[in-house]
């Protein structure tokens, strides 16, 4: 079972100028083939499938940390889409002035016909994220070797899109998943090692380019967030730290694991959109939950 808490990774700031096409590349770390969804679904089938637990616990531990790391990833990449997308259109209820006739020179009409102006599980292109995009062979050594692949083509991705937005917002919320992303490329290479004997940690970084040259993930490194794997459970997956650990392959520093999650942020309200009926429910008075809250004893 996943523990589910109401807040981000990171803090991402406001746009300041706020793109649909720009929201729109970046979906491609959502719904791409390498994207977030992909991690996440792909390492939650192994960890579900994962046969001859009690012999190879440390295996099945490092994949099941890693997966619900992965949950998180994908809200944050969700919210930066949906930050990008507000105020992209003209607010309103008049729907004779056309507020979204804009939309029709975004690359992605479906965030304004089939969505609120918000994330959808797709790629950059509009092509719907689908469950062929997960690999779960029920062979071990196959899959960590798929995982380490999939992590690295993930970081090519980010580096591409990195170079495609230049907004702080997208560019925050990347900088942080090639951080994290880094870590997972890390601890699939180390697991390949321990199975195998091969010094798969000899090929890191791929692509080959260090963090250095992304600014946003420089306060992340400083701080050591390239060299944690956490768990995300306070009592399971205790024995990830059998396989990650050791030293960092590219700065030597150890690597760690920590028993729980990161404190994280509140996730940002997002704004409504009226002219797209988001969320549409105009007749809800904020004050009569006051009320039931009140008498429920429940502090809001």
């Amino acid at each position: 079972m996943i523990l589910k808490m109401d807040r981000l990774p990171i803090e991402l700031p406001t746009p300041k100028n706020p793109s649909a096409n720009d929201a729109a590349a970046v979906q491609e770390l959502l719904g791409g083939k390498f994207g977030e969804m992909s991690t996440l679904m792909n390492y939650t089938y192994q960890s579900f499938n994962f046969r001859g637990r009690k012999r190879l616990r440390p295996f099945y531990d490092l994949i099941s940390s890693i997966a619900g790391e992965e949950y998180g990833h994908i809200e944050v990449v969700s919210y930066a889409i949906n930050l990008l997308l507000t105020g992209t259109t003209k607010r309103g209820m008049d729907p004779v002035p056309g507020p979204l006739k804009d939309a029709t020179d975004f690359r992605n009409s479906r965030h304004f016909i089939a969505s609120g102006q918000s994330a959808l599980p797709m790629d950059s292109m509009g092509d719907w994220w689908t469950g062929q995009n997960v690999f779960s062979s029920g062979n071990l050594k196959l899959d960590l070797l798929h995982n380490f692949f999939l992590e690295c083509g993930a970081r090519a991705n980010k580096m591409r899109v990195y170079e495609m937005v230049t907004d702080p917002t997208a560019r925050e919320m990347v900088g942080y998943l090639l951080v994290r992303g880094g870590v997972h490329v890390v601890a699939y290479a180390r697991a390949l090692e321990y199975l195998t004997g091969v010094e798969v940690t000899k090929l890191v970084p791929v692509p080959d380019l260090s963090n250095k040259p992304f600014k946003e993930t420089r306060k992340y490194e400083e701080n050591g967030v390239h060299r944690k794997l956490y768990t995300f459970s306070q009592e399971d997956y205790r024995q990830a730290a059998l396989i990650f650990n050791g030293p960092h392959p590219e700065d030597g520093q150890p690597l760690e694991v920590i028993f729980g999650s990161p404190e994280g942020v509140p996730a940002p309200d997002l704004d409504e959109e009226p002219q797209l009926n988001a969320p549409g429910a105009d007749d809800i008075d904020p004050d009569m939950f006051k009320d039931i809250a009140k008498k429920l004893g429940i502090k809001l």
